[in-house]
């Protein structure tokens, strides 16, 4: 309709002057059409539509001969709709058509009143000059708009694609720190019950630890999957994860060290300082929970012939700080080679992710051999 508005008036024009008065409409029309239109609209994009209504208005402005007085009844429409096309030109196009695209577009804004004021008899150039300057402010101005905006919708984007990329890994985290330490847990209770010997009071507390390691598997592979879907806001207006997994802490140690000891051949013990309760912040807490679950887990797969392991936590020597360490003792069959194949990372990255992620809130990580054949992680946390 707003385009069958623009092109309507040429029926009211001179009968000598139709095709003229139809030029400067149509080009008007475009212009119109290319500022209001959702694109992309069938193959034609943004970037398309305003190239051609631009360069169909300084082609006109070029080649025009009509009458003077059929441009100035369109003008205000044209350059209005181009002034149009220019803010949404310079905050949509995307890639390296943006900034010929906005130069056309801006350059066709300017130059637009020219096909009047050049043609106005005995006008002189002050007239052309004024009307120049006229369209610099707006020009600048929506321009100035659009950037404004397509930074902030870079920003924007910027921030969706990092939530989406930190979403991903704390479910991956998830996965590696959870399910992978329950699936080890399974393989070396299946590998124990192949042991000849076993009696039936043994196989059947072999299963239900099975079983309880493959539910807290599956529970914590619920946990992830909810994480995935779309956050919901809750009560305090604040956006959530559902089904997020549970924050776990240094006050959970005691009940992952006891399922370590009941669920292998390997002995662990806690030592804890009483005091350090609380001096942790929630995602130290975590962290450091995190670094004993993935320490243990080592264990299991390089070192299943370790007697002994001590998961301590305590309060470091300048009192600002949260130390923790897993030392095992290597136990039988661990020779140079066993330690080459730590050293190498054989299990993964876990360690060198949580290395990331404890540097990221100003601690430090470390792993290697200690007292060969044993071997220890240790992590430092700040305090909050």
């Amino acid at each position: 309709m707003a385009v069958l508005g623009v092109v309507a008036p040429v029926l009211l024009a001179h009968p000598g002057e139709h095709a003229a008065a139809l030029l400067v409409a149509v080009t008007a029309a475009l212009a119109v059409a290319s500022a209001i239109l959702p694109w992309p609209v069938g193959r034609v994009a943004l970037a398309g539509a305003a190239a051609a209504a631009a360069v169909a208005s300084l082609a006109l402005d070029a080649a025009y001969s009509g009458p003077y007085r059929l441009p100035a009844f369109w003008l205000p429409v044209e350059w209005s709709a181009l002034l149009v096309l220019l803010g949404r030109a310079t905050r949509r196009v995307r890639g390296r058509w943006a900034g010929p695209v906005g130069a056309v577009a801006g350059l066709a804004v300017l130059l637009v009143p020219l096909r009047f004021t050049l043609r106005v008899p005995d006008a002189g150039w002050t007239g052309s000059l004024v009307a120049v300057l006229f369209s610099v402010l707006p020009v600048a101005g929506v321009a100035g708009a659009g950037l404004y905006l397509r930074a902030l919708d870079t920003r924007r984007e910027g921030a969706v694609i990092g939530a989406r990329r930190e979403q991903r890994l704390e479910v991956a985290r998830g996965l590696h720190d959870f399910v992978a330490h329950e699936i080890t847990g399974i393989v070396l209770e299946a590998q124990a019950g192949q042991l000849p010997g076993a009696g039936p009071e043994e196989t059947a507390a072999l299963l239900r630890r099975l079983e309880e390691a493959g539910l807290r598997a599956l529970d914590s592979m619920d946990a992830m999957v909810g994480a995935l879907r779309d956050p919901q806001v809750d009560e305090t207006g604040q956006g959530r994860a559902v089904g997020a997994t549970r924050m776990h802490g240094l006050a959970d140690l005691p009940e992952l060290v006891g399922r370590f000891t009941t669920t292998g051949t390997t002995r662990a013990t806690l030592d804890s300082a009483p005091d350090t309760a609380g001096l942790l912040s929630p995602e130290g807490e975590a962290t450091g929970y995190a670094v004993v679950l993935e320490a243990l887990t080592n264990v299991r797969r390089h070192a299943p012939g370790a007697a002994a392991v001590v998961v301590r936590v305590a309060i470091g020597p300048d009192g600002r700080s949260v130390e923790l360490s897993v030392t095992d003792d290597g136990g039988r069959g661990r020779g140079p080679k066993g330690l080459r194949r730590r050293r190498q990372g054989s299990g993964g990255t876990g360690l060198a992710g949580l290395a990331e992620r404890v540097a990221a809130q100003g601690g430090a990580l470390d792993a290697g051999p200690y007292r060969p054949p044993g071997w220890r992680t240790r992590c430092v946390l700040p305090v909050r």
